[in-house]
């Protein structure tokens, strides 16, 4: 955590000292106009949360397991408090798996069906990334920015296809070496058992891609009325935003600063600049956008205190 905190000031602190230029400039107006985009911006990203919660549902109802959607739904806003708010190194996934699992004491179920829920990203990300480049032919001659956006896509694919095959083949090859990984044997069963179930389930299987495609493409809309509340060129447009916008959710992730500040608006500048986007306004975008989910995830303070006091008396 220590680590995390060091890189993501570090980070902030080269972007907005030696990067990023004409702050004057980058903030707008408060006029009704930018107000307009920046509420259609936060109400999409609640939308997204919801949607993220249909998506786990539809994950959950593949396993055999129907848990109410409004308990669904109070998890994932206390799990996006928890990664989003609170400097803990438990993470919102791991709650919602915790939490879950004392309700339908299914603990095994539970972890697969959030690991499932994760992994259909690494299939839906990549896939918007390269339709964005196909679609607008300009996009695939930025240079660096056009080589790592299909790299960040190829990679995470390739990354997907190897997982699969390592689980698919137990006790053989690198799966074999890691037999002793109490950690390793819990994710790569999981992963047997969803994808058994979901194999016999094409149905639930469609489902489940379909609201994954539909949440990544509420945040992109989301990303795309922040970029209009902040006045940036039209260069930042809709193509652009489903291109570059999947490899910045993808890189954030990483473990390696505080819900990926720094590394959001570090590849913000590398992929919008080419694009004729100031470095000071691409800076705003990644910040603006993590307001957005902060403010989102504050609603989880409620279900996350409610849960936890719960779990203190017991």
């Amino acid at each position: 955590m220590a680590a995390r905190l060091v890189i993501s000031a570090l980070l902030l602190w080269v972007l907005v000292t030696k990067i990023g230029t004409n702050w004057s400039e980058t903030i707008p107006d408060a006029t009704g106009h930018t107000l307009a985009w920046l509420a259609g911006a936060l109400v999409l990203t609640f939308l997204g949360v919801v949607l993220s919660a249909v998506r786990w549902s539809a994950v959950l109802a593949a396993l055999g397991q129907h848990p109410p959607f409004g308990r669904l739904l109070s998890l994932y806003f206390a799990g996006q408090f928890v990664g989003n708010v609170l400097p803990s190194t438990i993470g919102g996934d791991a709650l919602r798996v915790s939490r879950l699992a004392k309700d339908n004491g299914e603990g095994p179920t539970t972890f697969a069906s959030v690991v499932l829920e994760r992994l259909t990203g690494w299939l839906v990300l990549p896939v918007i990334t390269l339709f964005g480049l196909a679609v607008n032919p300009g996009l695939r001659e930025l240079g660096r920015a056009s080589a790592i956006a299909f790299a960040v896509a190829a990679g995470t694919l390739t990354l997907l296809v190897v997982v699969l095959f390592l689980t698919a083949r137990p006790g053989q090859g690198l799966e074999g070496r890691l037999e002793h990984n109490e950690g390793w044997r819990r994710f790569t069963s999981a992963v047997r058992f969803g994808i058994h179930r979901l194999v016999h389930e094409p149905a639930a299987t469609a489902r489940i891609l379909a609201t994954g495609f539909a949440y990544q493409l509420i945040l992109i809309g989301s990303a795309l009325m922040a970029a209009r509340a902040l006045g940036l060129p039209s260069g930042a447009g809709p193509t652009a935003l489903l291109a570059f916008l999947p490899a910045v959710l993808i890189a954030q992730v990483l473990p390696i600063s505080i819900s990926g500040l720094g590394v959001r608006e570090l590849l913000f500048v590398l992929f919008l600049h080419p694009l004729g986007v100031p470095r000071s306004q691409a800076i705003a975008l990644g910040l603006l956008l993590y307001l957005l989910n902060l403010v989102v995830s504050l609603l989880g303070a409620p279900a996350f205190a409610v849960g936890h006091s719960k779990a203190a008396a017991t």
